[in-house]
């Protein structure tokens, strides 16, 4: 039981993290130009709980972040980033300033651990999911492709990608382009922890494609 703790992102989230949140919303929609209510139309999240969370004032599940980061064009994890957008970039992060962030909904937390706001198209996420838990994100309209890939360290992870369910267990690594509905779940009752690696790319000239933001 004790070793289960130990292998377990650490359950003390970060109680900045909503304000985080808030500050790289805002940031980010201001400088696109985006108003409440373009945010609303490109995102599906409805003008009022985007004033929330810019506020910090609403625990966004993580299907309601996915859906904001498709309407600003990044991937999920670019809404964790701990600086804000004037501060000087750093290519180091210590474990203790990686912000962690628990989904209200399903309880799974993750860790971001790639280096906020550093120049680079891959983001590394640490993800601790409950038994029993499952999430499921829907696809958006994206400017970018996102490519992802999943390691598993510790139990297993099912993983429905559109119609093809892949059954992920310790030491398996799935990658995988993000442009179908994804589903996670957890059918153990152990907890899961694995690594997922996000790498996006401009999308081909002639228009948007429809991609998903994350998923982690």
């Amino acid at each position: 039981m004790m070793m289960e703790k130990a292998d377990s992102i650490a359950p003390d989230t970060d109680t900045g993290v909503n304000e985080r949140i808030a500050r790289r919303v805002r940031e980010l929609r201001t400088a696109r130009g985006y108003s409440l209510d373009v945010l609303a139309t490109r995102s599906g999240v409805s003008r009022s709980m985007i004033s929330l969370i810019e506020r910090a004032a609403a625990s966004p599940t993580a299907v309601v972040l996915e859906k904001l980061a498709t309407g600003l064009g990044i991937p999920l994890a670019g809404l964790f980033g701990g600086g804000r957008e004037d501060a000087p970039m750093e290519p180091l992060v210590r474990r203790a300033q990686q912000p962690i962030w628990r989904d209200p909904e399903s309880g799974y937390m993750r860790r971001n651990i790639s280096p906020p706001g550093w120049p680079s198209p891959l983001h590394l996420v640490e993800v601790d999911f409950p038994p029993g838990a499952r999430v499921a994100y829907e696809v958006g309209p994206r400017e970018n492709v996102v490519h992802q890939q999943i390691w598993m360290l510790k139990g297993r992870i099912d993983l429905m990608l559109g119609g093809q369910l892949h059954e992920l267990r310790e030491g398996d690594c799935l990658a995988m382009q993000l442009d179908q509905p994804l589903i996670y779940s957890n059918p153990t009752r152990q907890s899961a922890r694995y690594i997922v690696a996000i790498c996006s790319e401009p999308a081909p000239s002639g228009g948007r494609s429809a991609q998903l933001s994350a998923g982690v």
